[in-house]
């Protein structure tokens, strides 16, 4: 019987596991904290976003743009729904956006336990692996306690994002010892640190808009939904969607621009005369009144600020020159980026194991026969939105099972 060793206990790891016992082999799950699946109990705000019903090449990102696609399809989202129901997990959807029906993160890895002892995987925790050892007839695995032997190995380990979970980026140096090279491993989907002195100001409003990542005068990317203002910059799934490029930028030391736009269902042109109307509907007004009900108050009372208008001016006696401001302020919010936040507050990472170093089909090393990648330790990265565990479900599937085939 072929031993499958699994390093790293997470998401795509114990999809790796129960794909390969499923297929006969004898498997053990090598997991360096004292559990394993612990960073499954965080997603999704604890109820496991554990997929997404749109499915499209562009919800995954690469240095190699086609790579993560090709193992999608191996392994979709209808499969990953059908094998959670195997499993007891029946899904709710919410609109587009699966979750147990139980709402509760503990039971996709409550199901994942389960099978592993139903296909009698072995399962040892607290295990650090030094060294990952090849030779004429598999592997040798040093760890900090004993050597073990396998035919064939599967690297789990994940990124460097939340490292508290166990996902410290310590696969990679195992990796980069049998010849892999990385790409650039950064934070992604997570905040973005911010220069101005008026964050404190406006710390816990959250609005509807768009942010877009700006370089030199070309937007990169943009996304909408609930931009959230803190202290330090910016957070909210849009700033999660675009973090990853400014992250890029910034490693290659760009100067990056956050652009807020808090009307984005309104031009330009649009948010002037509504204003502009707004003005002439309650001319008593006084400026830092005129924006109430619309905006948040804090924001309303940075805009009239930043905007030069005296807040006791009534609103039927602004300017065009005033209302402009205004609108520039709220259509197009530059803040200078400085920084992302920290792997601690990091859902994921961008960069990774270079997948030109894998092969596309059965994400086996070119260098290494019998070494397999699954996982974040890949370079790649999905979006907000049960994309992230999408991928480890789909790679753990395929490197599960084209480590029990051949010879």
């Amino acid at each position: 019987m072929r031993t499958v060793a699994v390093i790293g206990g997470g998401a795509s790891g114990m999809m790796a596991a129960v794909t390969a016992a499923s297929e006969g082999a004898r498997v053990i799950i090598l997991e360096h904290k004292d559990r394993i699946g612990k960073k499954i109990l965080s997603t999704g705000n604890g109820r496991c976003n554990f997929t997404n019903t749109h499915q499209e090449p562009l919800c995954y990102h690469s240095e190699d743009p086609l790579f993560p696609w090709g193992i999608i399809e191996k392994f979709d989202a209808q499969k990953a729904i059908s094998f959670f129901l195997q499993l007891g997990i029946y899904s709710k959807n919410r609109n587009g956006y699966l979750y147990p029906n139980s709402d509760q993160a503990s039971a996709v890895l409550d199901a994942f336990r389960m099978e592993l002892e139903r296909l009698h995987v072995e399962i040892r925790t607290g295990v650090d692996i030094r060294e990952i050892l090849p030779g004429k007839k598999g592997f040798t695995i040093r760890s900090d306690h004993e050597n073990i032997r396998a035919d064939r190995v599967i690297l789990c380990t994940g990124s460097r994002a939340a490292p508290a979970t166990g996902s410290d980026g310590s696969g990679y140096d195992l990796a980069k010892r049998l010849g892999h090279r990385l790409i650039p491993v950064l934070p992604a989907l997570v905040q973005l640190r911010c220069e101005g002195s008026f964050f404190k100001a406006v710390a816990g409003v959250r609005a509807n808009g768009s942010v877009s990542v700006w370089f030199e005068g070309e937007c990169i990317a943009t996304d909408t939904g609930e931009i959230q203002l803190t202290d330090y910059g910016i957070s909210g799934i849009p700033v999660f969607q675009v973090s990853r490029y400014a992250a890029k930028l910034l490693y290659e030391k760009k100067e990056v621009t956050a652009v807020l736009d808090f009307m984005p269902d309104f031009t330009e042109e649009q948010t002037r005369a509504f204003l502009s109307a707004r003005a002439k509907t309650r001319p008593e007004k006084s400026a830092d009144m005129f924006l109430i009900g619309l905006f948040h108050k804090k924001l309303s009372d940075l805009w009239i600020k930043l905007s030069r208008i005296p807040r006791e001016q009534n609103a039927g006696t602004l300017t065009e020159d005033e209302i402009s401001r205004l609108v520039q302020l709220i259509k197009h919010f530059e803040v200078p980026v400085k920084a992302t936040n920290s792997y601690e507050q990091a859902q994921v990472c961008c960069g990774g194991i270079d997948t030109a170093e894998v092969d596309p089909e059965t994400l086996e090393s070119r260098y290494v026969p019998g070494l397999y990648f699954a996982g974040e330790i890949l370079d790649v990265d999905g979006m907000c939105g049960g994309y992230n565990l999408q991928w480890a479900w789909a790679s753990g599937h395929v490197a599960g099972e084209a480590a029990t085939v051949g010879e």
